[in-house]
């Protein structure tokens, strides 16, 4: 590979020049990657939104999870395929702000519904006779006020305020070279990721492994008992919540797969002196946003509203209005 400057002048980064078939393919994957992703999360933003029979506490956390995941998308995804591409950043030091403030502010408003949805899950399968009345839409939209307004918070003290940058001290790295997008990539910043993005995880694991406990629990004592009974006590959670607390758990299990290693590498890398190679953080990073592809993915094969509601998308049947009230839970 031959390498150039991505400016003429004093201090420029090294521009890495692939092969133009390498250079074609990347920008083709990276294509069909922010395709699948805004496409899918449309799908799950026009679907929530449009059917009645989907407005649930459950389903606007998800449908708040798909903005995010959305906006990403379409204004993250684009400008960081051209970084990883040409190995330079050609949209100044503003908008690199910018890129970085969204970038992780729409990464961590995605853990924390992840993790307010484990905690409805929860709610639904562990106290099923109670959970209408503890998780309502109104309890579901302080979930997402607050599955925003942290990340926004957090984000915007550690981008935006200099009084943290300028008290940082011995913890900055030097200036990167002009052509870089890497702001505030110090030790202090690796370490508080670290646990902002890794505790919500195990809250989410706890969650989990207690959910997977008591359903099989519920399952061995309802197929002990004959349907009129069951029916008649109502015992343990429907096996709809089960299977949703089952998908939502594969999609937990995602997310930890996708960013656990760009996260780790973050705070070990701090800790060496920052020593990743440009190529290899790429790929993590790259790994972590295709997390922002699974979900739509999951739903279409975990839920049978799900697919439903995309062929009625699809077809445009949603634009006669008597499609909104379509039982889209009806076997």
């Amino acid at each position: 590979m031959i390498t150039s400057l991505c400016y003429e002048t004093n201090g420029s980064c090294y521009r890495t020049l692939h092969p133009f078939g390498v250079q074609l393919t990347i920008y083709l994957f990276c294509a069909i990657g922010m395709m699948v992703t805004v496409l899918g999360n449309l799908l799950v933003v026009v679907s929530v939104s449009h059917f009645k029979a989907l407005h649930t506490p459950t389903n606007f956390l998800l449908l708040s999870l798909a903005f995010a995941d959305l906006f990403l998308g379409l204004t993250v995804l684009p400008f960081s395929t051209i970084r990883s591409v040409e190995s330079c950043w050609y949209f100044g030091d503003y908008f690199c702000r910018l890129h970085t403030f969204l970038d992780t502010l729409f990464c961590l408003t995605s853990i924390l519904h992840l993790c307010f949805i484990s905690i409805d899950r929860h709610c639904a399968i562990c106290d099923p006779l109670l959970y209408p009345t503890k998780f309502t839409i109104r309890v579901s939209c302080i979930y997402i006020a607050t599955g925003w307004c942290i990340p926004v918070i957090y984000t915007s003290i550690f981008l935006y305020t200099k009084a943290i940058e300028e008290g940082l001290g011995h913890f900055l790295q030097d200036m990167p070279c002009v052509g870089s997008c890497q702001l505030l990539f110090n030790k202090l910043w690796g370490w508080i990721n670290f646990p902002v993005f890794f505790f919500p995880c195990l809250i989410m694991i706890a969650l989990y492994i207690k959910i997977f406990i008591v359903a099989n629990r519920q399952a061995r004592q309802i197929n002990s008992m004959n349907k009129s009974i069951e029916s008649q006590l109502n015992l343990g959670a429907p096996k709809r919540e089960r299977k949703a607390a089952k998908s939502l758990g594969i999609a937990v299990g995602i997310y930890l797969l996708c960013w656990l290693p760009f996260t780790i590498d973050t705070m070990v890398d701090s800790f060496l002196g920052f020593v990743t190679p440009p190529i290899l953080f790429d790929v993590l990073i790259w790994f972590a946003y295709f997390n922002s592809a699974c979900n739509p993915l999951i739903y279409v094969f975990s839920y049978r509203w799900f697919r439903k509601a995309v062929k009625l998308v699809i077809t445009c049947k949603i634009f006669d209005s008597r499609t909104a009230t379509v039982d889209l839970y009806q076997e």
